[in-house]
């Protein structure tokens, strides 16, 4: 595998434990509010982020690379309302969107083409994620993060399942 799209890969596998754990953190505030549908739904922001982890961890191994993983930063812990919580998903999903998108650039700089097939799935997911985020917070700011359509939008989360898209 070539180096530099290994470097890049590997740093992609921290940021996406990063976000595991920023939303594992999302789910434990959801839990002290009381919130438990918000609470799953960010559960299951934590699985997905995960087994995106794994499928670069995977796809390291597979070309004859070298995963190294490195120390996962810390991760907010607070937010003042739900509406906070959902602006923070979004700007999060949209950098991650970007980190995507600069490992396509140097998968194509280094015409790693089988890295650049791996990718698409990404960028299509990335495309979902931020859709399904915006949505919720558009929701969520329609009824002002509170009273009966809170409630409601916390019923319709705990339907939210965990499936591991990254095997499909």
């Amino acid at each position: 595998m070539n180096k530099r799209v290994e470097e890049v890969l590997n740093e992609q596998i921290n940021r996406e434990y990063h976000s595991a754990y920023l939303y594992l953190s999302m789910c434990a505030y959801f839990e002290e509010k009381n919130l438990g549908g918000f609470s799953n739904f960010m559960r299951v922001q934590y699985q997905e982020e995960v087994s995106h982890a794994m499928k670069f961890f995977d796809h390291i191994i597979e070309r004859g690379g070298r995963v190294t993983l490195k120390p996962v930063e810390g991760v907010k812990t607070d937010w003042t309302d739900v509406i906070e919580v959902f602006e923070d998903t979004l700007a999060h999903e949209k950098f991650i969107t970007k980190s995507i998108n600069g490992l396509l650039d140097v998968a194509y700089e280094e015409k790693d083409y089988a890295t650049i097939n791996m990718l698409q799935w990404y960028v299509a997911e990335q495309v979902e994620e931020e859709a399904n985020v915006s949505g919720i917070l558009e929701q969520l700011k329609m009824i002002e993060g509170k009273g009966a359509g809170l409630f409601m939008l916390d019923r319709e989360m705990k339907n939210r399942t965990f499936v591991d898209s990254t095997k499909e």
